[in-house]
Parts: C-alpha cells; structure tokens; sequence
C-alpha cells in the first residue's frame, strides 16, 4: 500500500484548524467497505462534525494524525482498542467506551492497535458552538470542557474513559443511518449532537449529585468492577456470591443491576469475553483450537465451538476468515 497519505476535506470550507484532513489510505491502514465517512457537519460552518471510521490496522496505526487542533473531539469506540497520551495521562479506549480531549498545537500522540475490526464515531466541536449552547452552565461542566471554552489558545488535555450505557448505545448506532428524511437530518444530527454534550460534557459533585446519579453511577461502578474481574479471571472466575461481596451488595441486585447496565447476564457476558479473548488467541496464530479453549477455561471443546461459532460467526477452525488478498 502507497505509504503517502490520501486525505479528504472533513469540513467543507474553513479556516486553519477548522478543516479536517483526515488519513483514508496510509501505511499499516486497511479500510473496509466502510473507511472513513464524514456524516455530517462541518466545523467552520456548524460547529461541529460527525464522522464514522472502520477499518482495520495491519500494524499500529498513528492515530493522532487524524486529531485536529483547535476542537474538542469525542471518541465514541464501539469496537478495537486505542490509546491516548499527554502529559503522563493516558486515555486507553476499549470497546463500547467513550471519552474526549482536546489535541491543543498537536501535543497529543494517539495509536489504535494492530489486529480486528476498528470502528469508532469521532465528533469534533469548535469552541464557538460549545460556547453558545454551554457557558450558561458553567461550574456544573467537566473541567477540560471548561478549560476549552476559557481558554485561546486551547490547551491540550484528556478526560476519562465511560464505558457506554445500553441506552446509549442504542442511539450512538442510529448516528450513521439516521431514521429520518434528508430535508430533515440537520436538525436530527444537531439534536443528537446536543444530546451527545448532555451525556459526557457534565459532571455532579458532592451535595450536587441527585439521589437518581448517584444511583446510576453506583450502578455503572459495580458492573465495571464486575467486568474486572470476570476479566482477571476468565478461565476460573469466582461465584456470584464472592462476586457480589467485591461489587459490595446481593447477588440477586447485582444480577439485576447488570443485566440493566449491559442487557446481558453476568454468564453470558463471562461467555462474550472469553470468546472475544480466545479469538484474539487464535488471530495470533500461536494457538490452535484445543489450546485456546482451554487457555479461556473451556473444558468441552464441543461447547466451545458451539459458542464460538455464534458469537464470532464461523466455527474456531476457519478463525480468522482468509482474507480475498490471502487467497489470490
């Protein structure tokens, strides 16, 4: 593949920092059928951009050439990993995670790792339109958020990973099909866009946070301590019942609270992350079936295939599928 970047206008007309030059064939850069789409917006002209990338790195794949300076960005990670530095801060997206930061003169260096399927929105705002819409809330904002709308030029920083909720999660994937006439999606997409600085911009602090956020972020606590340790110990996980003294309430509220969180049972999310996990084996090549089973705490192999051909699509031993270059 040519190693010279192809790059396409992301704004239409702008300004230096407005314009976003965005990478769609670079070294270590596979698209898929997808690649790189601006769905909608334009800094310059809106204030914002809404803009759908999938594809699949060869190697690791310099990220932080695609930010743009001057805007906020929002990372909507749907699946693959990457990270972000500044400052000794790190930002480590997993899939269904989401978190902002803003590049300030090119100070951030991002990468998305080598292997599997990226596919990730990234909205970018520039500081007039988050003016607008959030001085008046100024004090209840997050601090880099803040920061951005006080300060010229825009200092660099990163806030925190969220894993997405379910409901977000939802309507995060209505973003590249919107449900909507043409005539009609400019204010459908600013209205999601709207919605998008609601969900991520704000934050509550001591006797601010309401009895219901409190809830809500409890919730999300104890299901990302769950999720730790279901991961630490994929291939002998504890029982409910330790698992609900970690997480710090009943097992039958856990079972509850999660399947809420992540429209799934802590069993069969045990089974998601141990498939995706024995994949990531297979993909190496240094596994062959038997040994990645077990390595994720499979003991029948019959019922390893069996869960292994629903989640993934296809059964172990045709994983990872050839791909059309392979076979020619």
């Amino acid at each position: 593949m040519n190693s010279a970047a192809i790059v396409s206008r992301a704004s239409g007309r702008g300004q230096p920092g407005a314009d976003a030059l965005v990478p769609t064939a670079v070294a270590g850069f596979k698209p898929t059928q997808e690649g790189h789409r601006r769905l909608y917006g334009a800094l310059h002209d809106l204030g914002f951009t809404v803009e759908c990338d999938d594809f699949e790195p060869v190697s690791r794949f310099e990220w932080s050439r695609c930010f743009i300076p001057g805007s906020l960005e929002l990372c909507l990670n749907l699946a693959g990993e990457g990270s972000i530095e500044h400052a000794g801060r790190s930002m480590n997206f997993a899939p269904l995670t989401s978190g902002f930061f803003v590049s300030g003169k090119n100070e951030l260096r991002g990468w998305r790792k080598p292997g599997g399927r990226h596919r990730f929105l990234m909205v970018r705002f520039a500081s007039r339109f988050l003016r607008e819409h959030l001085l008046p809330s100024d004090g209840a904002l997050h601090p880099l958020v803040e920061r951005f709308l006080s300060q010229a030029p825009r200092a660099a920083g990163v806030g925190e990973i969220q894993r997405l909720t379910t409901d977000q999660e939802r309507w995060i994937a209505l973003l590249p099909h919107p449900p909507t006439p043409q005539a009609a999606r400019r204010l459908w997409y600013r209205s999601k866009v709207l919605q998008l600085m609601a969900e991520f911009f704000f934050i509550r602090r001591g006797e601010d946070e309401l009895l219901c956020d409190r809830q809500k972020r409890l919730a999300r606590e104890r299901v990302d301590r769950v999720i730790g340790l279901l991961k630490e110990h994929l291939a002998d996980p504890p029982g409910l019942d330790e698992i609900g003294r970690e997480a710090g309430c009943s097992p039958f509220h856990l079972s509850r609270t999660f399947s809420r969180e992540t429209g799934m049972t802590i069993p069969q999310y045990l089974r998601k992350l141990r498939i995706e996990r024995a994949a990531e084996l297979l993909r190496t090549g240094r596994y062959n079936v038997t040994e990645a089973a077990l390595e994720v705490g499979y003991s029948s192999l019959s019922h390893f295939s069996q869960a292994f051909c629903q989640l993934m699509g296809c059964c172990p031993a045709l994983y990872p599928p050839k791909r059309l270059s392979e076979e020619a």
